[in-house]
């Protein structure tokens, strides 16, 4: 199973500090440890939301909202995808992980919903246009 690994923001990312060089040291040791195990798909960290933007849909009419976002702990500062055979697999990772803050952190894992878990709404035309669109032949916009 596919899970994505998201580092819940907190004021400092929010603020744009950059993580300490002990501790990009430290997730480079971690990620190591992932690739070495095969786990690791992608690793990246985000800017803060004051750089991002949100598009609100409402039927037809689209609005678009700057950042930055009011609430950092809804927020994300970085994430991984990572392939593991079970969420209990994924657990225990993150639990190896170095604290991405001083202070208090959350991580939050959420499995990729796979194209088979689509069903019958995701006929066989739709999915193989979606297998054009990623080379694992898997679904862009849903798994």
């Amino acid at each position: 199973m596919r899970c994505l690994v998201m580092v819940k923001a907190n004021q400092d990312s929010e603020a744009g500090v950059i993580p300490s060089q002990r501790l990009l040291t430290e997730m480079g040791k971690f990620n190591e440890e992932l690739v070495k195990a095969g786990v690791l798909l992608e690793a990246e960290g985000l800017q803060p939301s004051s750089k991002g933007a949100r598009v609100r849909f409402s039927g037809s009419r689209r609005s678009v909202v700057d950042g930055p976002f009011a609430e950092s702990k809804e927020l994300i500062a970085g994430f991984w995808l990572w392939q593991v055979k079970s969420m209990a697999e994924a657990i225990e990772w993150v639990k190896r992980c170095p604290n991405p803050f001083d202070g208090e952190s959350e991580i939050e894992i959420r499995q990729v919903l796979a194209a088979e878990e689509l069903g019958a709404e995701f006929a066989p035309e739709p999915r193989e246009r979606e297998g054009h669109i990623r080379p694992d032949g898997g679904a862009a916009m849903m798994s």
